[in-house]
């Protein structure tokens, strides 16, 4: 088989529970599985292989000699694309390999262009809002912190205005750029959600980090030196940053939704304050989402402002 696949980067397994652990270490592009394994059969091991995030997409190829199609059948079920009968011909693993590896190319490349912006290359809002909720619900059953940070530039409209809309799209690329390369952890989702404004959600990062974080962002920004003529904040251009931070329970009755409604409203406060700064909100577990009272931010500072439902 090695010689068959030469060109190919192969991970080998002698058992399911090999090939789970080396999938979790390193997910590959393509699965071929034996359906008789030591242990656990081929069969279990491709359902729990589907019911893994890292490889529910990951294509699976059986190798069998059975020749009864209930088996085959069973196989497809479980969310195999091919079954390849024993003995081993090299011309049809050959063949059929690189037709499911080409098709996954393919699958990958359109859902790259349904999950991303169309100008900044970033994730879209789309992919934000599916990211959201998995990472709400990991963070429920973990209880973990959630952190959301909402970035909107600074006075945007009056660039757009003064440069044209060419120089406004080089802006809103440069700071997609600037964000995506300041958030460095691969669980970190870097979206743009309209217009000019984007979306931080970085999992499992206590609230004084992710000000840490923010406040980095937001000096990001303003290290490009991109001149704002008509800014009535500074020179050039700039960002507002609201954060919220919570860890979900099942008493708060939360969900994501919320976290992003009080990111929002830091990020009122940061533009009402004088904008070119970062606003935090900590919302305690067990707490109901009330109205509060507005909170005054001084010019030139960051605020972390705990949540109190009245």
């Amino acid at each position: 088989m090695a010689g068959v696949l030469s060109r190919y980067r192969l991970e080998t397994a002698g058992s399911g529970e090999q090939a789970i652990e080396s999938v979790l270490r390193s997910p590959p592009d393509l699965i071929l599985l034996d359906v008789r394994l030591p242990g656990m059969d081929g069969y279990e091991t491709c359902r729990r292989l589907k019911r893994m995030d890292c490889a529910a997409d990951i294509p699976i190829i059986f190798f069998t000699g059975l020749r009864d199609a209930e088996d085959e059948a069973l196989g497809f079920a479980l969310g195999a694309v091919d079954f390849i009968s024993k003995p081993i011909r090299s011309a049809i693993v050959s063949a059929r390999v690189q037709v499911h590896l080409e098709l996954k190319a393919a699958r990958d490349a359109l859902q790259k262009i349904a999950l991303s912006d169309g100008l900044t290359g970033i994730a879209n809002r789309r992919h934000f809002e599916t990211r959201a909720q998995a990472e709400w619900n990991r963070a429920l059953r973990n209880g973990s912190p959630l952190s959301l940070i909402m970035v909107d530039v600074d006075h945007f409209k009056a660039y757009n205005d003064y440069y044209g809309h060419q120089a406004g799209d080089e802006c809103l690329k440069s700071i997609a750029a600037s964000l995506s390369a300041g958030v460095r952890r691969a669980a970190d989702v870097v979206a743009r959600f309209g217009g000019e404004e984007f979306v931080c959600l970085t999992p499992e990062l206590s609230h004084d980090d992710a000000i840490a974080l923010a406040q980095r962002l937001r000096m990001d920004i303003g290290r490009l030196s991109m001149p704002h003529a008509r800014s009535e904040t500074t020179g050039h251009v700039t960002a507002s940053f609201g954060l919220a931070t919570m860890a979900p329970d099942l008493v708060g009755c939360f969900v994501w939704q919320d976290l992003l409604t009080k990111a929002d409203q830091a990020l009122y406060q940061a533009k009402r304050a004088g904008r070119d700064r970062v606003v935090a909100l900590e919302i305690p577990s067990g707490q109901g989402l009330m109205p509060r009272d507005s909170v005054f931010v001084p010019p030139q500072a960051q605020m972390s402002v705990p949540f109190r439902p009245t």
